[in-house]
């Protein structure tokens, strides 16, 4: 059944069992959004692959986006997240901010010009075909196993929609760092940023946050781990800011 779920500063987003979200698109969503979001200087055009609910230009507009900024561009496949993510933007009057397009990434030539975007940020399947936890839901399996191509596919069509120079955020297991990388390399998009989450200081990380960017040099900076818990399930300062208790 669908229903509303809070995100924080007067946001909310249409959800139901087979289209949701989780804790690493809200790490994506702080992580991925410029730092220069919501400044005079705020005009990155921005594709979002596989929005799902729209999830992450949700979490970004709980910070008004500067006057006169490009309205981001979300592609999703499957039709059922489409409609709930536009109808989540219509809620929360952001449908002139945020465009939501039915599309597979594999195929959005008609749809964008190549080099049209400053940063593409995607959540991808985590599960190379026939392994992993199989769903029952077809959304499910859509949204948790990779399709044909897999991370190289997603790679490519990353680095045609971005220019010179454009970034590529995105989140994955960080079992599958080594794939990630070998992809994002052999399409031209450099790792450069690369951020580890652990759930404390003493468990194993269990989410990674990269991003890279096309035609950039060799040289990947990695950042201090993301601590989410301080003991017993209290969020740590930084986590808690981006969960939003700090709006």
């Amino acid at each position: 059944m669908e229903h509303l779920e809070p995100l924080g500063a007067g946001r909310y987003i249409w959800v139901d069992e087979d289209c949701g979200f989780g804790t690493d698109a809200v790490l994506l969503a702080d992580f991925a959004r410029p730092s220069c979001w919501g400044a005079a200087r705020d005009h990155e055009a921005i594709c979002e692959l596989g929005t799902g609910c729209g999830i992450l230009p949700l979490l970004w507009h709980r910070i008004p986006r500067a006057a006169g900024a490009p309205p981001i561009h979300c592609v999703e496949v499957q039709p059922h997240a489409v409609q709930l993510a536009r109808r989540s933007m219509e809620y929360n009057g952001l449908s002139g901010q945020v465009a939501v397009h039915e599309a597979d990434w594999n195929r959005l030539q008609p749809l964008f010009p190549e080099g049209t975007f400053q940063r593409v940020v995607v959540n991808p399947p985590y599960f190379p075909p026939g392994s992993g936890k199989t769903s029952l839901s077809p959304a499910a399996r859509l949204a948790r196993h990779e399709q044909p191509g897999g991370l190289e596919a997603l790679a490519a069509a990353a680095a045609r929609l971005l220019g010179n120079g454009g970034r590529l955020c995105l989140c994955h297991r960080p079992e599958r760092l080594a794939d990630v990388m070998a992809a994002l390399r052999s399409a031209g998009l450099e790792p450069k940023r690369l951020r580890l989450v652990q759930q404390r200081g003493d468990t194993v990380p269990w989410l990674l946050l990269l991003e890279a960017r096309k035609q950039g040099r060799p040289g990947l900076a990695v950042e201090p781990a993301l601590l989410m818990e301080i003991g017993e399930g209290k969020p740590t300062a930084e986590y808690g800011r981006i969960l939003g208790y700090e709006l």
